[in-house]
């Protein structure tokens, strides 16, 4: 999707009236004829005790959540991003996660472990992809980004971008929950449900080669990482 001048204007006044209106609600809500407060309820609102010393935690998520959206708009922040292997093991990819200086929910599935970015600032998914392949040396992975609604995936091996790959052709290899969470379908909350994850935040380093033990022939695993 590709935004003109006057596009993104009209983007930008949509936001700053919905963020201008979220600002207004909490004093509003007391005034209105339907706003289902009583006098009491008013009163209590409004006191020192009340909802009111929530506002400014509040106002920063918001101001957080519109500076999220504005940046995703314009494509400085991905909206979604994913490192697609063919590791037999979710727990493997996350111990290659930690080694790499990785944050990344890692999901298991049949056609290949999938690592969920969280750091989706400006080029920070390709830096994940080629630190990944660089520190496990000859696995190849590929590489799926959604900037400004624009779905990339390209193939990384040993830290170099190489071949780009159409969409629906990625889609048709990879885990099938790859296109409902690239396409903002599904929410990871939802994919992780019913699915079995690890979390790279949840290895130190002596934990991932702990891990990176017990999957290779020099453990009991026997997972693959071709």
């Amino acid at each position: 999707m590709h935004f003109n001048d006057a596009d993104l204007d009209a983007a930008m006044a949509d936001f700053e009236r919905e963020f201008d209106q979220s600002q207004a609600s909490p004093n509003q809500g007391s005034q209105g004829p339907d706003s289902g407060f009583g006098q009491d309820d008013t009163l209590f609102a409004g006191d020192s005790t009340g909802e009111s010393t929530d506002q400014p935690e509040t106002q920063q998520s918001i101001e957080a959540s519109f500076d999220d959206e504005l940046q995703g708009l314009l494509g400085n922040k991905a909206k979604a991003a994913a490192i697609i292997t063919r590791l037999t093991s979710a727990e493997l990819l996350a111990a290659f996660c930690q080694l790499s200086d990785i944050s990344a929910v890692c999901i298991d599935d049949p056609q290949g472990a999938v690592a969920v970015l969280r750091n989706l600032d400006g080029d920070s998914p390709e830096a994940a992809a080629k630190d990944l392949t660089t520190v496990v040396s000859g696995m190849p992975a590929i590489l799926t980004v959604n900037r400004a609604d624009k779905l990339e995936a390209t193939l990384f091996l040993q830290g170099q971008a190489g071949e780009q790959f159409a969409p629906p052709i990625l889609f048709a290899s990879a885990a099938p929950f790859v296109e409902d969470l690239m396409l903002g379908i599904t929410p990871l909350e939802d994919i992780l449900s019913d699915r079995k994850s690890f979390d790279s935040a949840d290895l130190d380093h002596d934990g991932a080669l702990a891990v990176l033990a017990k999957h290779t022939r020099f453990g009991r695993g026997n997972s693959s990482i071709s």
